[in-house]
């Protein structure tokens, strides 16, 4: 078998001898400078698209792995509470609603509280939001409740809606 170099296209042939005559009819000193351009051009090309990404990547790093690890971080704790939420007595039903009653009292006319079976709806207008993330803790850790269904909008006086929770002895397997 003889090994055969792979034919152009007769139109890049024809370009291709164009440009070795064209090479060939400059002087030495203009080939040098046309081929130091070309270097620089290429070396220029090669730093924008293989150097400097790696380096910008290099750079950004580390920030971007401490935030990563900020944000495992938070998870596990999350998942470490919920466990713990989750291996915890369930709370007589009495006892729920007395624990659910007192958060909303401290919510004061902006909650209101609605008892039926094994779900409680607290109606809501205009609570900030950290009164109901506090209300929302109590719940959870005091009444061992979990959401069912949440129907809230966010106004400039804070949120109004609905939010229904399942008592922990309630109907639903977690």
């Amino acid at each position: 078998m003889s090994a055969r170099t792979p034919t152009l296209p007769p139109a890049l042939a024809k370009a291709r001898e164009q440009l070795r005559v064209w090479w060939r009819t400059r002087v030495p000193r203009e080939r040098l400078a046309l081929g130091v351009a070309l270097a620089v051009v290429a070396l220029f090309v090669a730093w924008l698209l293989l150097v400097q990404p790696a380096l910008r990547t290099l750079r950004e790093a580390p920030a971007r792995l401490a935030v990563l690890d900020a944000e495992l971080q938070q998870m596990q704790r999350l998942a470490a509470e919920s466990q713990t939420l989750r291996g915890a007595a369930a709370v007589p039903p009495a006892q729920a609603a007395a624990a659910l009653k007192a958060a909303t009292d401290r919510l004061g006319d902006k909650g209101r509280l609605a008892m039926q079976g094994d779900r409680a709806s607290l109606t809501l207008n205009g609570v900030s939001p950290e009164a109901l993330r506090g209300w929302l803790l109590e719940a959870r850790g005091a009444a061992r409740v979990r959401p069912a269904e949440a129907q809230l909008t966010r106004g400039p006086q804070g949120y109004t809606g609905t939010l229904v929770v399942m008592l922990a002895g309630g109907g639903e397997a977690p």
